[in-house]
């Protein structure tokens, strides 16, 4: 006969409140599991954390592997008038980071390839300070040239779980036309809390 999970107290809870804001990166439940009380379990938790704040200013979301507090979907419009905005990539940037996204782990010359046109240094370096890519290693090729991939930044920052949320590259085509790959990359309009 298996044992019944204990019900979630309220000192597990806030543990979780406290964690996941605190945290700068999102909140694996592993993390989370090591700190809690004995007999609690991580994911019954998060859960009934992310129970507690629905409909609430900051709600819990899941983002590149693990939680992290957002702001409500419905009050973004609203705060964007006084927070301000980080800086946006420029056009270059965000057509390499779809590629990237697409197509990792990547050389520089194959997004070149893929996009028809030269990647500056700059554009590869806004990415980088971004945190949006890193590298992955090295091609066995004549150069050795650097893979490129994107990072848990990249994820957290488009609100992914995971590169497999990504739109399939049939959903990007309408007709005989490419849709933007840009557009496929719009970060959500919720803002980190």
């Amino acid at each position: 006969m298996s044992e019944q999970p204990e019900p979630v107290t309220a000192e597990a809870l806030r543990i979780a409140e406290a964690l996941v804001f605190a945290s700068d990166r999102p909140v694996a439940a592993a993390r989370l599991q090591s700190v809690l009380p004995p007999g609690q379990q991580a994911e019954a938790v998060l859960a009934a954390l992310a129970e507690s704040l629905a409909g609430r200013g900051v709600e819990v979301h899941a983002v590149a592997g693990g939680f992290a507090l957002r702001t409500s979907p419905d009050l973004t419009a609203r705060l964007t008038r006084v927070i301000e905005v980080p800086k946006r990539l420029p056009r270059a940037a965000m057509e390499a980071l779809a590629v990237i996204a697409w197509h990792q782990p990547v050389t520089r010359g194959e997004i070149e390839e893929v996009r028809g046109a030269a990647l500056s240094q700059t554009t590869l370096e806004a990415l980088l300070e971004a945190g949006l890519v890193a590298p992955r290693g090295q091609r066995e090729a004549p150069g050795r040239p650097t893979l490129w991939g994107t990072t848990p930044r990249f994820l957290e920052q488009f609100g992914l779980t995971s590169l497999r949320d990504l739109p399939k590259r049939e959903e990007l085509v309408s007709g005989d036309a490419a849709v933007p790959l840009l557009a496929a990359l719009t970060p959500p309009g919720n803002g980190a809390a």
